[in-house]
């Protein structure tokens, strides 16, 4: 990790920590901008962070540990998360964690042999008049079947090979 952040990251960190009295305010962007930049947040990076705000190790290791956001293993190119909390769950979403999960040959938190995808069961996204509901990466897919999540699988199959993410062809099934 010689080269951690860019000297450009780097400015944007400082732009970050000027926004706020103290720089542990500027602790979570920071964190979400490695993650970006990474896919995830090894050990290695977590102190990086803490040295780069000035913070104990300690305290930046138990806030990545405490959001589920943050992911301290490798996750696929496409991350994908299944609600199953009580409006999904009575919509299906356990169904769709199932479904997708014998799919891709996978279970909680681990990731298909080629990298492509990650599966993670997930409580409450904010999307319960969309239920049931699956985010991809940052896109979010709401009322969602398992004809669509075929769909949405091939399609990322499809295009994983030239390193774009689809956007989903209508804002029905988009709570972004």
């Amino acid at each position: 990790m010689d080269n951690f952040l860019t000297p450009e990251e780097l400015a944007d960190v400082e732009r970050l920590i000027s926004l706020y009295p103290e720089p542990q305010a500027a602790l979570l962007p920071v964190l979400w901008m490695v993650q970006r930049k990474y896919g995830w947040l090894s050990l290695e990076s977590i102190r990086r962070v803490a040295e780069l705000l000035h913070l104990p190790y300690a305290h930046v290791l138990g806030v990545v540990r405490f959001y589920t956001m943050f992911h301290t293993e490798p996750m696929g190119r496409y991350h994908i998360q299944v609600c199953t909390n009580v409006p999904c769950m009575l919509r299906g979403g356990e169904q769709v964690l199932e479904y997708i999960a014998q799919k891709l040959g996978i279970g909680h938190k681990q990731r298909t042999p080629d990298g492509l995808f990650s599966l993670e069961e997930v409580e409450c996204m904010g999307a319960c008049g969309g239920a049931p509901m699956i985010a991809i990466n940052e896109d979010y897919y709401e009322n969602i079947t398992l004809e669509q999540v075929d769909e949405l699988l091939e399609r990322l199959r499809l295009t994983s090979g030239n390193g774009t993410i689809l956007q989903p062809d209508d804002d029905e099934h988009t709570a972004t």
